[in-house]
């Protein structure tokens, strides 16, 4: 996904803000964790989020940032049902909430 969206801004960011997005994921990827999702969780209302959700569950993250409609549709209350414990926020909700 982070290939993916590189492509998509590269159209819009000039080359030091691209330079300086690529050294923070790499700052990142060098503390993430491999996590293999064991359980799945079906919540979404597009079934392929629902990996993201698994791998919530498993992690026991306590969030997942994103501006996928139908993950942020999900509400609290489903996601404790099914075992996960993260708030879906918005990137900027997550900046606003850090602050």
């Amino acid at each position: 996904e982070l290939e993916q969206t590189f492509v998509k801004l590269s159209r819009k960011l000039s080359k030091e803000q691209i330079i300086f997005i690529q050294e923070k994921v790499r700052q990142i990827l060098a503390k993430a964790k491999c996590i293999t999702v064991s359980a799945s969780v079906a919540l979404s209302r597009d079934a392929a989020d629902d990996h993201y959700l698994g791998l919530c569950k498993e992690a026991k993250a306590d969030f997942l940032i994103t501006g996928d409609k139908d993950l942020l549709s999900i509400s609290r209350e489903d996601l404790r049902k099914h075992g996960v414990s993260c708030l879906i926020l918005t990137p900027k909700s997550f900046l606003e909430s850090a602050c």
